[in-house]
């Protein structure tokens, strides 16, 4: 019940806009966008504009490494934020690929729900610190792959 209630906050336009203005302002004024949510997937957008730019008339590739985060990293949300005890969620790493020039809209994507509620389990029942790879992948408008990026999560039961 609380998962689904979060999801349709999150999905909702002006709560997920104020998320971000209140808990990450560079996405909010970047313009990212949640596309679709569910706890399998995520999909979350993010257009060329004069805030995302770079020289080069593309997308900032920080600005996509934030859309490629934010697409695996709402789905941790959605698994780890009602949870009691509560769960620590960071970022041990990232891996990027640049395909193409992102220029439009860009759509980045990950199917790795089921694999972080496996990795969210895993650490609560070990009460270890657990690492989970998830993959989310960039895509124009001509669905063509502009990005990848390998974004390794851990999970640890907290006592806070």
């Amino acid at each position: 019940m609380e998962q689904s209630k979060l999801i349709n906050t999150l999905s909702s336009g002006f709560w997920f806009r104020f998320f971000l203005l209140k808990s990450l302002p560079a996405a909010f004024f970047s313009g990212l966008r949640v596309q679709s949510l569910s706890t399998s997937s995520a999909v979350v957008r993010i257009r060329y504009s004069w805030f995302s730019k770079n020289p080069f008339r593309s997308i900032y590739f920080a600005v996509l490494g934030m859309a490629a985060e934010m697409s695996t990293g709402i789905l941790a949300l959605v698994h780890t934020q009602h949870r009691r005890p509560r769960i620590s969620m960071l970022v041990l790493s990232m891996q990027a690929s640049f395909h193409k020039k992102a220029v439009g809209k860009i759509r980045f994507e990950c199917h790795d729900g089921d694999k972080i509620l496996q990795a969210i389990e895993e650490a609560v029942s070990s009460k270890n610190g657990i690492t989970c790879t998830t993959l989310s992948k960039g895509y124009d408008e001509e669905d063509r792959c502009v990005a990848e990026f390998t974004i390794i999560w851990t999970f640890k039961e907290t006592s806070k």
